[in-house]
């Protein structure tokens, strides 16, 4: 099933961590869940993440930090990919590693587990913002008309507007900066992740009430205004009106109660995926997690807790692997 005489070496990149494939197919942008992607995700998806890399794809981990404001840290992971882009091709060019699939964005993929999937939903549907201000603010305003106060709303445009400005002029910073290292022009298809593949398992859109305990502490959270944003209906709003999330795979578990309300809103409200990328595997919230010792791989978080190779990849690996050739 996969090469496994390269071995996954992580080295931080910006604020992320970035293993070089030798001959990358394109690259895997990695969110993780909350806690496991803030305290080292290379370790606690070490397996998942080495499967990936042994089928030909540079591997990107990036961060968040613990905030309710999402619109903020979505925003942070969109400047980060435009950090990292050079240096992909600067570190493979010094390494005499191929880096031709690092000039055209489409090549670039995202995976997301548990809540690190909101931000990569966010970021997908940030891609229908029109390009002219006045119109990003009509589209945000429809958006958040039902949900939101004016002050807030004039909050959400303001970032938004910034954030839109700033990536444009990344952008022709990356361009400089890519063909000053090896003279050669870069495929940036659209300012956010338009036309990249996404695959999201077990995805956890969430409101404050599932951070906080107990419910009446995360209500009154919300009612000072310093709740979850996007709340979930606003998240849920943003993907239907972006009309995207046409190259999307969902991978759900059977004994995830954590994930279980989102994967039915993709499949029964939105329509989406098609069948034929969409997955429903044994296992709890956790199952991606895991650790490879000898012949077996190891999950503390999730039953069983110890499996042979095989068993694992027969059960999750094959599968997400499956879906991902699929999609591209």
């Amino acid at each position: 099933m996969v090469n496994t005489n390269i071995k996954l070496r992580f080295k931080p990149v910006s604020h992320s961590w970035v293993a070089l494939h030798p001959q990358p197919k394109g690259v895997i942008q990695f969110i993780a869940g909350a806690f496991f992607g803030t305290f080292g995700p290379m370790l606690f998806y070490r397996y998942l993440l080495q499967c990936l890399f042994e089928q030909g794809y540079t591997i990107i981990l990036l961060p968040f930090n613990f905030s309710f404001n999402h619109y903020v840290e979505a925003g942070f992971l969109m400047r980060e990919q435009y950090e990292i882009l050079p240096e992909l091709v600067r570190m493979a060019s010094v390494e005499g590693y191929d880096y031709e699939a690092y000039l055209d964005d489409k090549n670039f993929s995202w995976i997301g587990h548990s809540l690190g999937c909101k931000y990569i939903s966010l970021l997908e549907g940030f891609t229908a913002l029109p390009p002219e201000p006045q119109d990003r603010e009509k589209f945000i305003r429809n958006l958040l008309s039902h949900t939101s106060d004016e002050s807030q709303i004039k909050s959400v445009i303001a970032d938004i507007n910034i954030l839109y400005d700033e990536l444009k002029q990344k952008i022709v910073e990356v361009r400089k900066l890519i063909y000053t290292y090896v003279g050669q022009e870069i495929k940036i298809n659209s300012v956010f992740i338009k036309g990249q593949v996404s695959i999201l398992l077990a995805p956890a859109i969430a409101d404050t009430g599932s951070a906080i305990r107990p419910q009446f502490l995360a209500d009154i959270i919300d009612k000072l205004g310093w709740g979850v944003k996007p709340t979930v209906e606003e998240t849920h709003n943003l993907i239907k009106d972006s009309g995207l999330f046409n190259i999307m795979g969902l991978v759900c578990f059977k004994s995830d109660n954590i994930a279980k309300l989102t994967c039915e809103w993709f499949t029964n409200i939105l329509k989406k995926p098609p069948q034929e990328f969409l997955q429903t595997l044994e296992g709890g919230h956790l199952k991606p997690l895991g650790i490879q010792l000898g012949k077996y791989v190891i999950n503390l978080f999730d039953k069983p807790l110890i499996e042979s190779v095989q068993e694992r990849n027969r059960g999750f690996e094959h599968h997400v692997i499956q879906l991902f050739e699929k999609l591209k």
